[in-house]
């Protein structure tokens, strides 16, 4: 049975991971469930629950009844279809270096792993990114419009949440919400069924939990 973490909403995916003497990551968050007391077995079974390249994901906060934002979709997004969730594999050549093996199991294959905490700033994008004014992040099957930022904020207060978090991280404002949507369990994906994050309210608000890899493809 493939293991999963029990977060919180205030802060579930900050967390980064390591890999074992067998080269399977594992999170730090469930290094340290495993304890003192953990067998060598048990910690090979938790790490080898985790398809390789990827981190342990995150259990999405769910979505309030009433609620305006995020808008929630059904599982019929993530319906199997001709490449996994979607309908062919992501974009051969990837904004800011992002990884076409790694991004292809996120985005298509997967419903709950996630890239490395911190992988996001190992690729280009910190050196290109456009740090006076706002970046679109396209969805890495489709090309289609995900994300805008930073909007209601400054760079460096984008880049600082991001920072502290692990991974991209989007506010309401920021979202293309023609192409984006939250299963009722907090899962964010694309309308055409890619896996983007999850959704981890915090004081401030919705906070998107985003996949750099997922939301790296070029405009079409």
């Amino acid at each position: 049975q493939r293991a999963r973490r029990t977060t919180s909403a205030a802060c579930p995916m900050r967390a980064f991971a390591f890999r074992t003497h067998s080269g399977a990551p594992v999170t730090h968050r469930a290094a340290h469930k495993m304890g003192a007391g953990s067998s060598r077995g048990s910690v090979a079974a938790r790490a080898s629950s985790v398809p390789e390249g990827l981190s342990d994901g995150c259990k999405g906060a769910p979505v309030p009844e009433g609620v305006k934002l995020p808008i929630v979709c059904g599982e019929e997004v993530m319906a199997p279809k001709k490449h996994g969730t979607t309908d062919t594999p992501v974009q051969q050549n990837l904004r800011w270096g992002c990884e076409w093996k790694t991004a292809d199991k996120i985005c298509s294959f997967n419903r709950h792993y996630a890239e490395f905490a911190g992988y996001w700033a190992t690729t280009n994008f910190l050196n290109e990114v456009d740090r006076d004014g706002e970046t679109t992040y396209y969805d890495s099957v489709t090309g289609k419009p995900l994300f805008i930022a930073p909007r209601g904020r400054t760079m460096e207060a984008f880049l600082k949440e991001s920072k502290s978090h692990g991974w991209p991280s989007f506010r309401d404002e920021e979202v293309v919400w023609e192409n984006v949507r939250c299963l009722a369990n907090g899962e964010a994906v694309s309308t055409a069924g890619t896996h983007l994050g999850h959704n981890l309210p915090d004081k401030s608000g919705n906070r998107y939990c985003i996949n750099l890899v997922s939301v790296a493809g070029r405009p079409v």
